[in-house]
């Protein structure tokens, strides 16, 4: 019986351990550079999220935005302009300025599509059951690659968004550095 208690207090001892949240980590051909204010979000690598970090106060939803890793390999994940108009298709604007923006961009020989959007966030699973979430915005960036393009999608709180896109754009630029 002793036995199986050092056994079982042993194991649960070593399920709490945790490794330390990784400051750099691969998605694709990119080798990205987390930052301090980025926490880290363990995900099963072998699905279709890479990785994924959260911005703002994590523990509180209502005062965070999840950051999203993509790949899915060579010609495969729909290509830069299905994933955009998928991306705008999760946002209904609630005024009539907000209008999202699509800027295009090659940085040190790596073409980048950023995408930004703000208004209704439609949430959930494409083809499933979604959930309407007001003052939501949208910073994403695709980096494509011959090895199969990145897709990184931050949503959120628009606050919470717009608090943290240098903190955003700075773990892309490490990534092409």
């Amino acid at each position: 019986m002793k036995k199986c208690a050092l056994l079982v207090l042993s194991l649960l001892t070593l399920t709490s351990l945790r490794a330390a949240d990784p400051s750099s980590f691969a998605v694709g051909s990119f080798t990205f550079k987390r930052p301090a204010a980025l926490s880290w979000v363990a995900v099963d690598p072998s699905g279709m999220r890479k990785a994924q970090l959260f911005a703002g106060e994590a523990k509180d939803p209502d005062k965070r935005a999840e950051i999203v890793f993509f790949h899915f390999g060579p010609g495969v994940g729909g290509g830069v302009d299905a994933n955009i108009q998928r991306w705008l298709g999760q946002f209904t604007p609630e005024t009539p300025d907000m209008k999202p923006i699509i800027e295009k961009a090659d940085l040190k020989g790596i073409k980048l599509t950023r995408v930004r959007a703000e208004g209704t966030f439609s949430s959930g699973m494409p083809g499933g059951p979604t959930t309407p979430l007001k003052g939501y915005a949208l910073l994403g960036i695709i980096l494509e690659s011959p090895n199969g393009d990145v897709f990184i999608k931050m949503t959120g709180p628009g606050d919470v968004v717009k608090a943290n896109a240098q903190a955003f754009e700075d773990l892309v630029k490490s990534a092409i550095e």
